[in-house]
């Protein structure tokens, strides 16, 4: 048995015992992270391991069963996590009780019951975030392009607000992925979640924001967005996700949207896009949805009674 199904005092464990289940532990994660080929969900099963574990490792607790299991999803709710962010966690260490009981380091009747741990209940629906054209415009304003930072931030918004992409897809960019396609600029077999490609339309103004960037620092190869030191230099190869999260606050502030995130761009751009008239399916592509569904929680779309589409049908009943 890979864990006991009994409450073990620290004095009784030595200090083998510690290191062995701690590579049982990492062992048994890396075989989680291996079995998913998204980069965000990897990243998000990683950080919820390594979470369980540093929880699973502040007290005696009964084993790894679904008693441990269902506490820590009670400890999660107790830090005011959203549903969607504990059912994540969730799931991740239903998939490590998968795997401990393939590799013989857990019965299977505990790994059973793990895996019928139920996640959080989903009350309501999330709203979301959307900017005004006038605040994004705002928003694309804020950096100073005076510097090559400045230069640099205003290209991400840009890319966030006009391509729609998430922040991972941002800071995973390359100059390879923007090409020429039906004599537009577009970005080109971008790998998205859930290993999804798609091939995203860029307005001409995203790519002017990226050429006024790449243009005086000489990128002309590689990954687009790059860390700029205080001397206002360019240093290192890449910005990493958290970083464009970072950067993101402050020009916020500046415009007036405290408190918006990446991804509320990302909402925006598909609201500016519907706005513009833009297609349902188009707008789909654009950012990558495997459902339709999902879009329109995007747009934050609702029935409208008053102007209603099928009001436009030109046909007549002669009475």
């Amino acid at each position: 048995m890979w864990l006991p199904i009994w409450p073990i005092k620290r004095t009784e464990m030595n200090e083998i015992a510690l290191a062995n289940r701690a590579a049982d532990w990492q062992r048994l994660k890396a075989l989680v992270l291996d079995s998913v080929s998204s980069p965000i969900t990897k990243r998000v099963y990683n950080l919820g391991l390594d979470e369980f574990f540093a929880w699973y490792a502040l007290g005696p607790r009964p084993g790894f069963t679904k008693a441990t299991v269902s506490a820590w999803r009670v400890a999660l709710e107790a830090r005011g996590l959203g549903s969607v962010s504990i059912n994540v966690r969730i799931t991740a260490v239903r998939k490590l009780a998968v795997e401990a009981a393939d590799n013989g380091l857990l019965a299977p009747e505990l790994a059973a019951g793990i895996t019928r741990v139920k996640g959080a209940k989903s009350i309501g629906v999330r709203t979301g975030n959307w900017l005004s054209v006038q605040q994004a415009q705002k928003l694309l304003n804020a950096p100073d392009v005076t510097t090559k930072k400045g230069l640099r931030d205003r290209a991400m918004l840009a890319i966030l607000l006009g391509c729609g992409l998430r922040r991972s897809e941002v800071a995973a960019l390359t100059l390879k992925h923007i090409q020429q396609r039906d004599n537009r600029w577009c970005i080109v077999d971008l790998v998205g979640k859930h290993g999804r490609v798609r091939t995203i339309p860029m307005p001409t103004w995203v790519k002017v924001a990226i050429d006024t960037w790449t243009g005086p620092t000489g990128i002309t190869d590689g990954h687009v967005l790059r860390p700029v030191g205080r001397e206002d230099q360019v240093r290192g190869e890449r910005m990493t996700e958290k970083v464009v999260w970072q950067l993101l606050r402050p020009y916020a502030l500046a415009a007036g949207v405290p408190g918006i995130a990446p991804h509320d761009l990302r909402r925006s751009c598909a609201k500016m896009c519907r706005a513009a008239g833009g297609e349902l399916e188009q707008i789909q592509l654009l950012l990558g949805h495997a459902s339709v569904q999902t879009t329109e929680r995007y747009l934050g779309t609702k029935q409208d009674l008053v102007h209603a589409p099928n009001d436009g049908i030109k046909l007549r009943v002669t009475v």
